[in-house]
């Protein structure tokens, strides 16, 4: 005998999947402590800061 399945049980299954597999992806690309926001940031206006101190004015 074949077994019943649950066409809306599986629907749900692989939606919730789907959401865990995103937000994965996000904690990946997202996903940065405090500390290492601050090191990024300080370095971005170290940088923009090297870059102005050299424009030269026409």
């Amino acid at each position: 005998m074949t077994q019943i399945t649950n066409l809306n049980r599986v629907r749900k299954q692989k939606s919730l999947e789907a959401a865990r597999k995103q937000a994965d992806a996000n904690a990946v690309k997202f996903g940065r402590t405090k500390a290492q926001k601050a090191v990024e940031k300080a370095d971005k206006d170290r940088a923009a800061q090297h870059l102005d101190g050299r424009k030269r004015d026409d």
